[in-house]
């Protein structure tokens, strides 16, 4: 047996509104948002008495989501270090193809966004960056130039 489709990438948030609004700014479409409790919540995720509340993102071509969720119950418990550097294991990156790199930069800082190094170019195929957005993961840009 194979897996049918990858549904979508979570991301626990702090604040759904911001999470939501920076997501929006990228060009990313909410889908819808949901509370989430009850039993089978528990069940799913291991965690007794979860509610909280999710947003789920889609990309402008439908194939990829973010499930952006915030839990109010129980309490949210704090990665450490806070803003983990790119090469910590785990999840951490989520990477976007944009048609220009510089004005999603400029669009994704109002929303707090922060460049962890500079824009880099990749031969003449890429123009690349990293940014720190929002509960401290890093979203990648790709510009293809070439």
């Amino acid at each position: 047996m194979t897996i049918q489709r990858m549904d979508n990438v979570a991301i626990v948030v702090d604040d759904l509104d911001a999470a939501v609004a920076f997501f929006t700014e990228l060009g990313m479409e909410l889908e819808g948002k949901a509370q989430i409790e009850g039993l089978y919540a528990d069940r799913t995720v291991g965690l007794d008495g979860v509610r909280s509340d999710i947003a789920v993102m889609r990309t402008p071509d439908g194939h990829s989501k973010l499930e952006l969720t915030k839990y109010h119950t129980p309490a949210l418990s704090d990665a450490e270090p806070r803003n983990p550097p790119p090469n910590t294991l785990g999840l951490h990156r989520v990477m976007f193809a944009v048609d220009d790199i510089d004005d999603t930069i400029t669009r994704l800082r109002a929303h707090g966004a922060e460049l962890l190094g500079e824009v880099a170019q990749y031969e003449n195929l890429f123009r690349l960056c990293y940014l720190r957005g929002p509960a401290g993961i890093i979203v990648a840009l790709a510009e293809q130039i070439g």
